[in-house]
């Protein structure tokens, strides 16, 4: 009997590729059952040199990608028109709340991870986890919101409460089944229309709302937030890069930041670092990774 597919779902536009790919290379270095993964990638419009880079996954490891344009998404275009956003974050994240719209109706089990982050242990344990009735299950974030917005512990406008369990919505394991009976698009649209989609912080706070003390909570260790080099021996499953300091980024003083490099790979690594810095440094960079080339420096 076949093994069942494990669906992942990402959600990126054209300056998060590079990114996208090592997450997916993580994923599939470190499963057992590459050929069983299917990823579902939700993007904006991708240039077709970045296709390409990204279909090498499905090259070297027999794993399945669907391709989904969400600019021709109408339910999309629409939502992203009407919805507040931070521009550092995109609009893109609220692709997410298209789940039940975009996805084939045969999927069951979803595990949705943001691309900032890289998989450290087999995929499989985490999809195969027992949900035990839950329609989410994700790792809960304490303070992580409270700084990003500045909010108060006690939060003045009466929406959430200091001692509500709150997750963080890099890694969603979702059972589909319940997420599409709770309709949870006419919910967000609804949360646009009244005005409380103006107030919170974006669709994270939305769905903290929508999954409200109906949540699954996980071992930190499969979502550790912006890991640090002495988090490195906590051996975590997950990590999410979720600080300014991100592992593509040259000397970037983050956990396992040389596996990043190594899963990203130095040809990847490179190309994008061209792509993202000032014409005048891009000699540069070329003469560094021909230079490390030669002296075998990875």
């Amino acid at each position: 009997m076949p093994a069942s597919p494990i669906h992942i779902v990402l959600t990126f536009d054209d300056r998060y590729w590079a990114p996208a790919y090592a997450l997916m290379r993580s994923v599939c270095l470190f499963t057992y059952r590459r050929k069983d993964v299917v990823f579902h990638l939700f993007h904006r419009t991708l240039s077709a040199e970045h296709r390409a880079a990204l279909e090498a996954i499905r090259t070297e490891f027999g794993a399945t990608q669907i391709f989904y344009d969400i600019d021709a998404h109408a339910g999309f275009v629409s939502i992203a028109k009407r919805a507040r956003y931070n521009p550092r974050l995109s609009n893109i994240v609220y692709a997410r709340i298209l789940f039940a719209e975009l996805l084939p109706a045969d999927v069951t089990r979803l595990l949705y991870l943001d691309c900032d982050m890289m998989v450290r242990t087999p995929i499989e344990r985490l999809y195969e986890i027992d949900m035990q009735g839950y329609p989410l299950a994700a790792v809960p974030d304490y303070v992580g919101v409270q700084i990003m917005t500045r909010r108060s512990i006690i939060d003045p406008r009466g929406i959430f409460d200091s001692a509500m369990p709150y997750f963080n919505a890099g890694m969603l394991l979702i059972d589909m089944t319940q997420w599409r009976q709770m309709s949870i698009l006419d919910r967000f649209e609804a949360a646009i229309e009244d005005g409380t989609l103006a107030k919170i912080y974006y669709d994270q706070d939305f769905l903290n709302l929508t999954f409200k003390d109906n949540w699954l909570e996980l071992d930190t260790m499969w979502n550790l937030l912006d890991p640090r080099p002495l988090h490195e021996v906590l051996n975590p499953h997950i990590l999410h890069f979720t600080g300014k300091k991100k592992p593509w980024l040259h000397k970037s003083m983050v956990a396992f930041s040389r596996l990043y490099r190594h899963v990203m790979t130095n040809e990847v690594y490179y190309r994008y670092m061209v792509e993202r810095v000032p014409a005048w440094q891009r000699p540069v960079i070329r003469f560094i990774e021909r230079m490390n080339k030669k002296t075998g420096v990875k």
